[in-house]
């Protein structure tokens, strides 16, 4: 995955923001990790790179990200994550019990987005969602 081909970096320049060597290695760091990344993975692999940047920064950073939508934050496993938002929204199903974390595309939540306007006026935000519950085989016992 590599955030140069969504134009990222350009991006946020158009956007009126500047450009810091700092917000470049977040994006490599999170690109290369593939998605899915806790801060503070993030942190250990920029670490040897640049050890003037600090915890606080990949915060601001990460957070900084998904205001301006170009990052995704979602609770898997009990943890934060991070992933590029790429550009198709994608959405997750997290087994509860084993882990697994299987794709789930945004076709799937279509109707429910025309639903939600049509019966509420309500404009969802439906990019990128995790799902909590239980996978196939821990319903059969073979995840377990």
């Amino acid at each position: 995955m590599s955030h140069y081909r969504l134009n990222y970096l350009q991006q946020i320049r158009d956007r009126g923001y500047r450009l810091t060597p700092q917000r470049a290695l977040i994006l490599d760091a999170l690109c290369s990790l593939n998605g899915h990344a806790t801060a503070n993975q993030v942190y250990e692999l920029i670490e040897a790179q640049a050890p003037a940047i600090n915890r606080a920064t990949v915060y601001r950073t990460l957070a900084f990200f998904c205001q301006l939508q170009m990052v995704s934050e979602s609770q898997m496993n009990g943890a934060t994550v991070y992933e590029i938002i790429q550009e198709r929204p994608h959405h997750h199903l997290v087994c509860r019990l084993c882990g697994d974390v299987s794709l789930l595309e945004d076709h799937h939540l279509a109707e429910l987005s025309q639903q939600l306007t049509q019966a509420h006026g309500f404009t969802a935000d439906l990019n990128h969602l995790t799902i909590s519950g239980i996978c196939a085989g821990c319903q059969s016992g073979v995840g377990e």
